[in-house]
């Protein structure tokens, strides 16, 4: 099986490489913040509450998403150097103060690098990325 990840996740690096290169000047969005339509915005999650969603999502995490937001969600994964736009850091006060339905919204619709997901994973799919992405807040050190 490793001898089969590997190739793939170079392979998958060097397109998010070329997509970041190729498209470096060419988009204006990429100096635009991304926000959701208001109408994504107020969706809630069917999966609020859900306790298996978080880890199924982790899976989802680990296998789409580690290479360019790193494994602990920090926009620090090996693709991340070759952006042209760092990717985001999921743990930060900017993406858990998004509501759930604006993070379904950007993982569904996707935008440059960051990749639409709308026709690989399913509605549930996405709506357990975003449930385990609110597990990887930061933690707030007690002084």
């Amino acid at each position: 099986m490793k001898k089969v990840k590997l190739p793939l996740t170079v392979l998958f690096i060097l397109i998010v490489s070329f997509e970041a290169i190729s498209s470096k000047n060419s988009k204006p969005f990429q100096t635009t913040p991304w926000i959701s339509p208001a109408s994504a915005c107020i969706i809630k999650s069917p999966l609020a509450g859900n306790t298996t969603a978080a880890p199924a999502g982790k899976l989802l995490y680990v296998k789409y998403c580690v290479v360019c937001h790193g494994n602990a969600g920090k926009g620090d994964g090996v693709a991340a150097p070759a952006l042209a736009i760092p990717p985001a850091d999921h743990s930060s006060v900017k993406v858990q103060s998004e509501t759930d339905g604006s993070l379904y919204w950007k993982i569904t619709t996707g935008r440059g690098a960051m990749a639409s997901y709308k026709s690989t994973l399913t509605d549930q799919q996405r709506w357990q990325l975003v449930s385990y992405i609110r597990t990887l807040a930061a933690v707030k050190k007690i002084k």
